[in-house]
């Protein structure tokens, strides 16, 4: 399975073990944090109230207790040394920096720390958030890589969804995090309500051209406790099949730069938490019937990163 996910894309497990020189883990942390988007209304359409934190601890258990608790269990279980924190749910940066430099302290000083993942939205990030993050860097030798949520390129479905901001917040975090030298992740669903396969090409054209390290992808879950799942319970909003996805996933990758890495393909939630979620499959058998499809189209990561550095005087041969 490995070598064959390298095959047709350049996964997370491989490039940190490239970085770190061992396999890594990711260890979720709920800090007590909400968003800004759900301040004065529900959030974004497709978000229930525990937000994606359903993989971690509660958030009034103390940092370094989380990290204990699941590192434990993965240590003894894989033999593992080296360990990412991931301030996983809602937006970690809607903190007072004060409050969150602590959180990230705390977590520095947990054994086999060697990274701390703070994932957040493009609007909630600051020079002087990232000059913290660059001397909390400097001083405890740990990396730390920021994780946006973007989920879509299109204007329309980013304002349907409710989600609160635009394209250009999202270019601004990135360009404002890549100058402090720090990794970025972004997260996309390919599968929203509205978007269509275009939609799904231009945001892996326009995330290659960025200094972004790294995409999440989700395939679209809808929560029970979710506004989207009103809409999806009263057939007001229609989602693409199975097979349209794999062909929208086969293309994103395609068009992907070719060192862009790729930690995610499809969602993974427990069944209980979701009204819909991969169309009734597991994910490994949606990876299976992919590579299938890579392998028939005969893709690879970046076989179509041909878009750049003037590409139309290249095909005229000018």
């Amino acid at each position: 399975m490995k070598e064959e996910q390298q095959k047709y894309y350049y996964s997370y497990s491989e490039y940190l073990k490239n970085k770190y020189n061992e396999k890594v883990y990711k260890l979720p942390v709920n800090l007590p944090v909400s968003c800004p988007n759900r301040m004065n209304g529900t959030g974004c359409s497709f978000c229930a109230d525990e937000g994606t934190g359903f993989e971690a601890a509660d958030c009034h258990v103390s940092v370094s207790t989380q990290l204990q608790m699941v590192r434990d269990k993965v240590e003894k279980r894989y033999h593992a040394h080296k360990f990412i924190a991931y301030f996983q749910n809602y937006t970690n940066t809607f903190l007072p920096l004060e409050q969150l430099m602590e959180y990230m302290e705390e977590a520095g000083r947990t054994k086999g720390i060697v990274e701390i993942a703070i994932s957040t939205r493009p609007d909630c990030i600051r020079d002087d958030y990232l000059k913290a993050f660059e001397q909390f860097r400097e001083r405890s030798g740990i990396e730390v890589t920021l994780e946006y949520g973007l989920q879509t390129v299109n204007y329309r479905t980013l304002r349907k969804i409710n989600r609160g901001h635009g394209l250009a917040e999202y270019l601004d975090a990135v360009l404002r995090t890549a100058a402090f030298g720090f990794p970025i992740c972004t997260h996309m669903i390919l599968n929203l309500p509205g978007d269509t396969m275009e939609d799904v090409k231009e945001a892996a054209k326009i995330l290659s051209v960025l200094p972004v390290t790294m995409v999440k992808l989700h395939s679209l879950y809808i929560p029970k406790k979710s506004v989207l799942y009103e809409e999806y319970k009263n057939g007001k909003i229609t989602l693409c099949s199975m097979e349209e996805y794999l062909e929208r996933l086969a293309e994103f990758v395609a068009l992907l730069r070719p060192d862009m890495v790729v930690e995610r393909l499809f969602s993974r939630i427990p069944e209980k938490d979701a009204a819909f979620c991969n169309w009734g499959r597991s994910w490994w058998k949606l990876m299976d019937e992919w590579k299938l499809l890579m392998e028939q189209k005969k893709y690879v990561q970046g076989i179509h990163y041909d878009y750049r550095n003037g590409s139309a005087l290249n095909r005229w041969g000018i």
